[in-house]
């Protein structure tokens, strides 16, 4: 059926992003990795869950689930940052920072050659530039096998596999 006004894009989009915060949000990063809990956490945790549900989708081929996530993923942003008391002043210029920060971790996510350098780049984002350690190689470790799980998913959800343990 034709959709010109991309409602079902935009409902699995919203249904994919439910997953994402779902996952961004299992105590276990906050708790065992002791990622803060904080804008700036749950922000780091989206943009990681983020980046394997979209490099997914893009590697599967469904381009359109893929821009409807974008889309709901910043919507998110957009109604957080109101329930945080921002009006439409400035509001732009605070999600165009937004859009800065989750593409720039994305790109460096994905240019991550190894698990090493995925590790770093986790300590860096999460931790605000703290060294690689236990924690890092540990959500490194994760968001490869995650990225494994996220291949086998069936069309339309998104199947992460277990939580990391540390």
């Amino acid at each position: 059926m034709l959709d010109l006004l991309g409602k079902n894009a935009a409902r699995q989009g919203h249904a994919l992003h439910g997953a994402v915060v779902a996952r961004a949000r299992a105590p276990v990063f906050y708790t065992a990795f002791a990622v803060p809990d904080t804008i700036d956490g749950r922000f780091d945790l989206i943009a990681l869950h983020g980046w394997l549900a979209l490099s997914a989708l893009t590697a599967g081929g469904h381009g359109k689930a893929a821009q409807g996530l974008t889309d709901a993923i910043f919507v998110g942003f957009d109604e957080a940052m109101r329930e945080q008391g921002s009006g439409d002043m400035g509001l732009g210029r605070k999600m165009k920072a937004f859009a800065n920060a989750f593409y720039g971790r994305l790109s460096v996510y994905e240019a991550a050659a190894t698990p090493d350098d995925l590790a770093a780049a986790l300590a860096r984002n999460l931790w605000r530039g703290a060294a690689p350690d236990g924690r890092a190689h540990g959500l490194a470790a994760y968001a490869l096998a995650a990225r494994e799980s996220l291949k086998l998913s069936v069309p339309g959800t998104l199947d992460f596999g277990p939580l990391p343990t540390i």
